[in-house]
Protein backbone atom coordinates (compact mmCIF):
# COMPACT_ATOMS: atom_id res chain seq x y z
CA UNK A 1 0.00 0.00 0.00
CA UNK A 2 1.53 3.66 -0.91
CA UNK A 3 1.94 5.70 1.76
CA UNK A 4 -0.08 8.89 1.80
CA UNK A 5 2.34 12.72 2.06
CA UNK A 6 2.03 14.70 5.28
CA UNK A 7 0.24 17.15 4.76
CA UNK A 8 2.64 20.53 4.45
CA UNK A 9 2.14 23.12 6.77
CA UNK A 10 1.35 26.05 5.52
CA UNK A 11 3.38 29.97 6.06
CA UNK A 12 3.79 32.95 5.55
CA UNK A 13 6.89 34.93 5.69
CA UNK A 14 6.75 39.09 6.39
CA UNK A 15 10.03 40.62 6.00
CA UNK A 16 10.39 44.10 4.20
CA UNK A 17 13.54 42.90 2.59
CA UNK A 18 13.10 40.78 -0.37
CA UNK A 19 16.58 38.76 -0.19
CA UNK A 20 16.03 38.13 3.31
CA UNK A 21 12.48 36.53 2.51
CA UNK A 22 13.90 34.47 -0.81
CA UNK A 23 16.68 33.15 1.29
CA UNK A 24 14.50 32.18 4.38
CA UNK A 25 11.51 30.39 1.99
CA UNK A 26 14.65 28.32 0.27
CA UNK A 27 15.67 27.64 3.91
CA UNK A 28 12.61 26.38 5.31
CA UNK A 29 10.66 24.73 2.22
CA UNK A 30 14.19 22.43 2.35
CA UNK A 31 11.74 20.41 4.59
CA UNK A 32 9.26 18.79 2.68
CA UNK A 33 6.42 19.10 5.65
CA UNK A 34 6.55 23.06 4.88
CA UNK A 35 5.00 25.59 2.01
CA UNK A 36 5.63 28.64 2.14
CA UNK A 37 2.16 29.97 0.37
CA UNK A 38 2.69 33.53 0.51
CA UNK A 39 5.44 36.49 1.20
CA UNK A 40 4.87 39.64 2.89
CA UNK A 41 6.81 43.32 2.69
CA UNK A 42 4.89 44.54 5.71
CA UNK A 43 2.82 43.92 8.42
CA UNK A 44 -0.76 44.82 6.87
CA UNK A 45 -0.35 42.92 4.22
CA UNK A 46 0.76 39.85 5.71
CA UNK A 47 -2.92 40.64 7.90
CA UNK A 48 -4.36 40.41 4.27
CA UNK A 49 -2.36 37.04 3.69
CA UNK A 50 -3.44 35.31 6.47
CA UNK A 51 -7.05 36.37 6.05
CA UNK A 52 -6.61 34.69 2.53
CA UNK A 53 -4.62 31.80 3.17
CA UNK A 54 -5.25 31.00 7.15
CA UNK A 55 -1.64 29.69 7.46
CA UNK A 56 -0.56 27.35 10.63
CA UNK A 57 3.05 29.99 10.96
CA UNK A 58 3.73 33.37 10.37
CA UNK A 59 7.48 34.49 10.60
CA UNK A 60 7.15 37.83 11.19
CA UNK A 61 10.21 40.58 11.73
CA UNK A 62 9.27 42.99 13.87
CA UNK A 63 9.99 45.98 12.26
CA UNK A 64 8.24 46.44 9.13
CA UNK A 65 6.88 49.96 7.12
CA UNK A 66 2.90 51.11 7.27
CA UNK A 67 2.08 48.16 10.29
CA UNK A 68 5.12 46.75 12.43
CA UNK A 69 5.19 43.01 13.17
CA UNK A 70 3.56 44.16 16.94
CA UNK A 71 0.62 45.48 15.66
CA UNK A 72 0.35 42.74 13.11
CA UNK A 73 0.60 40.11 15.27
CA UNK A 74 -1.94 41.26 17.41
CA UNK A 75 -4.04 41.52 14.58
CA UNK A 76 -3.74 38.10 13.53
CA UNK A 77 -4.23 36.33 16.87
CA UNK A 78 -7.52 38.60 17.29
CA UNK A 79 -8.66 37.32 14.05
CA UNK A 80 -7.10 34.22 13.66
CA UNK A 81 -6.30 32.36 17.04
CA UNK A 82 -4.90 29.12 16.54
CA UNK A 83 -2.57 30.84 13.67
CA UNK A 84 0.71 30.98 15.32
CA UNK A 85 3.72 34.25 15.21
CA UNK A 86 6.85 33.20 15.56
CA UNK A 87 8.76 36.46 15.67
CA UNK A 88 12.12 37.61 13.94
CA UNK A 89 14.58 40.02 15.57
CA UNK A 90 17.34 41.54 14.85
CA UNK A 91 18.61 41.71 18.68
CA UNK A 92 17.29 40.54 21.65
CA UNK A 93 15.54 43.59 23.17
CA UNK A 94 13.47 43.04 25.84
CA UNK A 95 11.32 45.76 25.47
CA UNK A 96 10.36 44.38 21.62
CA UNK A 97 10.22 40.90 22.83
CA UNK A 98 7.81 42.28 25.80
CA UNK A 99 5.49 44.06 23.27
CA UNK A 100 5.46 40.94 21.10
CA UNK A 101 4.11 38.29 23.63
CA UNK A 102 1.90 40.74 24.54
CA UNK A 103 0.69 40.96 21.39
CA UNK A 104 0.48 37.16 21.12
CA UNK A 105 3.53 36.02 19.81
CA UNK A 106 4.65 32.38 20.07
CA UNK A 107 8.08 32.46 20.38
CA UNK A 108 11.20 34.09 18.30
CA UNK A 109 14.10 33.96 16.82
CA UNK A 110 17.07 35.80 15.80
CA UNK A 111 17.72 36.50 12.17
CA UNK A 112 21.58 36.04 12.30
CA UNK A 113 21.10 32.61 13.66
CA UNK A 114 22.47 29.68 12.09
CA UNK A 115 20.54 27.84 9.09
CA UNK A 116 19.72 25.04 11.55
CA UNK A 117 18.88 27.03 14.47
CA UNK A 118 16.04 28.38 12.67
CA UNK A 119 14.68 25.37 11.31
CA UNK A 120 14.72 24.23 14.44
CA UNK A 121 12.78 26.97 15.44
CA UNK A 122 10.32 26.62 13.04
CA UNK A 123 9.58 23.00 13.86
CA UNK A 124 9.21 23.82 17.32
CA UNK A 125 6.76 26.07 17.66
CA UNK A 126 4.88 24.09 15.03
CA UNK A 127 5.29 20.87 17.55
CA UNK A 128 3.71 23.46 20.07
CA UNK A 129 7.13 24.13 21.49
CA UNK A 130 8.76 27.02 23.19
CA UNK A 131 11.76 28.72 21.06
CA UNK A 132 12.83 31.17 23.49
CA UNK A 133 16.68 31.12 25.03
CA UNK A 134 16.04 30.01 28.65
CA UNK A 135 18.04 33.14 30.29
CA UNK A 136 15.98 35.47 27.84
CA UNK A 137 12.89 33.84 28.99
CA UNK A 138 14.11 34.28 32.66
CA UNK A 139 14.57 38.27 31.69
CA UNK A 140 10.85 38.35 30.49
CA UNK A 141 9.46 36.68 33.05
CA UNK A 142 11.16 38.74 35.85
CA UNK A 143 9.74 41.88 33.75
CA UNK A 144 6.56 40.77 33.77
CA UNK A 145 6.63 39.85 37.65
CA UNK A 146 7.73 42.93 38.33
CA UNK A 147 4.67 44.60 36.78
CA UNK A 148 2.71 42.46 38.13
CA UNK A 149 3.18 43.56 41.04
CA UNK A 150 2.79 47.32 40.56
CA UNK A 151 -0.60 46.39 39.33
CA UNK A 152 -1.32 44.59 42.47
CA UNK A 153 0.00 47.81 44.31
CA UNK A 154 -1.95 49.99 42.17
CA UNK A 155 -5.24 47.84 42.74
CA UNK A 156 -4.73 48.36 46.76
CA UNK A 157 -6.18 51.72 46.35
CA UNK A 158 -8.73 51.02 43.65
CA UNK A 159 -12.33 49.75 44.69
CA UNK A 160 -13.11 46.41 45.73
CA UNK A 161 -14.71 44.34 42.95
CA UNK A 162 -17.96 44.10 44.68
CA UNK A 163 -18.03 48.20 45.21
CA UNK A 164 -17.59 48.23 40.90
CA UNK A 165 -20.76 45.72 40.44
CA UNK A 166 -22.92 47.86 42.89
CA UNK A 167 -21.83 50.52 41.20
CA UNK A 168 -22.74 48.83 37.97
CA UNK A 169 -19.21 49.08 36.32
CA UNK A 170 -17.40 45.90 34.78
CA UNK A 171 -15.18 44.01 37.19
CA UNK A 172 -11.57 44.21 36.53
CA UNK A 173 -10.46 41.47 33.71
CA UNK A 174 -7.76 40.12 36.16
CA UNK A 175 -10.81 38.82 38.60
CA UNK A 176 -12.47 36.52 35.55
CA UNK A 177 -8.82 35.20 34.82
CA UNK A 178 -8.56 34.01 38.20
CA UNK A 179 -11.89 32.04 37.87
CA UNK A 180 -10.32 30.73 35.07
CA UNK A 181 -7.46 29.49 36.74
CA UNK A 182 -8.55 27.64 39.15
CA UNK A 183 -9.15 24.82 36.62
CA UNK A 184 -5.95 24.04 36.30
CA UNK A 185 -4.93 20.33 38.39
CA UNK A 186 -1.91 20.06 40.97
CA UNK A 187 0.35 18.65 38.01
CA UNK A 188 -1.04 20.90 35.52
CA UNK A 189 0.40 24.11 37.77
CA UNK A 190 3.76 22.08 38.05
CA UNK A 191 3.75 21.91 34.00
CA UNK A 192 2.77 24.84 33.33
CA UNK A 193 5.79 26.52 35.93
CA UNK A 194 8.42 24.61 34.14
CA UNK A 195 6.92 26.24 30.56
CA UNK A 196 7.02 29.51 31.95
CA UNK A 197 10.79 28.75 32.67
CA UNK A 198 10.89 27.76 28.82
CA UNK A 199 11.31 24.55 29.22
CA UNK A 200 10.78 22.09 26.23
CA UNK A 201 8.11 18.71 26.67
CA UNK A 202 11.47 16.70 26.81
CA UNK A 203 13.03 18.68 29.76
CA UNK A 204 9.39 18.61 31.13
CA UNK A 205 9.22 15.00 31.20
CA UNK A 206 12.43 14.29 32.66
CA UNK A 207 11.90 17.05 35.72
CA UNK A 208 8.53 15.71 36.34
CA UNK A 209 9.21 11.67 35.50
CA UNK A 210 6.61 11.66 33.04
CA UNK A 211 6.53 10.25 29.47
CA UNK A 212 6.73 13.19 26.72
CA UNK A 213 3.27 12.33 25.57
CA UNK A 214 1.77 12.41 28.93
CA UNK A 215 3.35 15.89 28.91
CA UNK A 216 2.29 16.84 26.04
CA UNK A 217 -1.92 16.05 27.13
CA UNK A 218 -0.78 18.12 29.94
CA UNK A 219 0.08 21.08 27.94
CA UNK A 220 -2.99 20.22 25.20
CA UNK A 221 -5.47 20.71 28.66
CA UNK A 222 -3.73 23.20 30.48
CA UNK A 223 -3.82 25.57 26.35
CA UNK A 224 -7.34 24.43 26.66
CA UNK A 225 -8.36 25.66 30.20
CA UNK A 226 -6.57 29.04 29.16
CA UNK A 227 -8.20 29.64 26.33
CA UNK A 228 -5.18 30.58 24.65
CA UNK A 229 -3.04 28.81 21.48
CA UNK A 230 0.28 28.58 22.97
CA UNK A 231 2.63 27.79 25.78
CA UNK A 232 4.15 31.44 25.65
CA UNK A 233 0.49 32.92 26.43
CA UNK A 234 -0.35 30.60 28.67
CA UNK A 235 3.03 31.61 30.49
CA UNK A 236 2.29 35.26 30.53
CA UNK A 237 -1.57 35.28 31.42
CA UNK A 238 0.07 32.62 34.48
CA UNK A 239 2.28 35.18 35.69
CA UNK A 240 -0.38 37.98 35.38
CA UNK A 241 -3.17 36.19 37.45
CA UNK A 242 -0.66 35.62 40.16
CA UNK A 243 -0.48 31.92 39.10
CA UNK A 244 2.98 31.31 39.21
CA UNK A 245 4.59 33.34 42.74
CA UNK A 246 8.43 32.05 41.86
CA UNK A 247 10.88 32.04 39.53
Amino acid sequence: MAEHPSIASRIVIADDHPLFRSALRLLVEDSPDIEVVAEAADGHEALELCRRFEPELVLMDVIMPRMDGVVATRAIKAELPQTIVLMMTASEDLEHLLSAFRAGAGGYILKSADPERITEAVHKVLEGEFPIDQEVAKRLLLRLNEEKQERQEEERVRPAPEALAAQGRPMPPAAADDLESRKLSPREVEVLRLIAHGHTNQQIARELLLSTSTVKNHVHRILSKLRVSDRTQAAIIAINIGLLSSF
